[in-house]
């Protein structure tokens, strides 16, 4: 049966019995952001993977993902604030990319493709009020920097853990987000602003 709901987790996990393809459906690596256009001494990585990291290297920056698994992965957990609840249309499509920041910090950014640009304000909607109820003080904290309809910019930071800066944007039937590890994300809201026209240029790319 075909998943319908992507806020709950799919019933089979993704498969790691193999490397991934480099790309899905119609995403591939020109939807995704040039290293140089998100920040200087920014490069891409090729992921190798392990056990541990759930899937296998397939020697390239990009990698298909399963769609439900990865539009389900992204929405936060372990909040202390009140949960939102409601469906979520899942993506036709998933794409992952992997970069290192000019400090060599880890980014990753996921590319989900709908349907229809309907399905993917849904996502969008529902992924933003549920980072936006977060709140702070659980295993997840989140701080909302700044957001209009169509793109916003967070703050995540796991207990005893790193600290993200994460930027959701939609462009047609594509929602993007980006998260870069950082030191000090409060500080990144102009950077995470300069960036969203880049995103929106690509993301929806046929």
């Amino acid at each position: 049966m075909k998943p319908t709901d992507a806020a709950v987790p799919p019933e089979l996990p993704e498969q790691a019995t193999a490397p991934p393809p480099a790309t899905a459906g119609p995403l591939s690596a020109r939807n995704l952001p040039a290293p140089e256009k998100l920040g200087s001494g920014w490069k891409t990585y090729a992921d190798p993977g392990g056990a541990e990291a759930g899937f296998l290297g397939n020697n390239t920056w990009t990698r298909k993902r399963d769609p439900h698994q990865a539009a389900f992965e992204a929405l936060p957990s372990g909040c202390s604030g009140a949960p939102v609840t409601g469906s979520l249309p899942v993506p036709q499509y998933a794409l992952a990319g992997t970069y290192r920041t000019a400090d060599a910090l880890p980014a990753t950014a996921l590319l989900l493709r709908f349907a229809n640009s309907t399905n993917a304000k849904a996502y969008y909607d529902g992924y933003h009020a549920r980072m936006t109820a977060c709140g702070t003080g659980g295993d997840l904290s989140v701080k909302q920097l700044w957001s209009d309809d169509t793109a916003t910019a967070a703050t995540r930071t796991y207990a005893g853990a790193e600290s993200y800066v994460d930027i959701s944007t939609l462009q047609g039937a594509t929602v993007a987000l980006l998260a870069t590890t950082s030191p000090h994300p409060e500080s990144q809201s102009p950077w995470a602003q300069s960036v969203i026209p880049t995103l929106k240029s690509t993301i929806d790319t046929p």
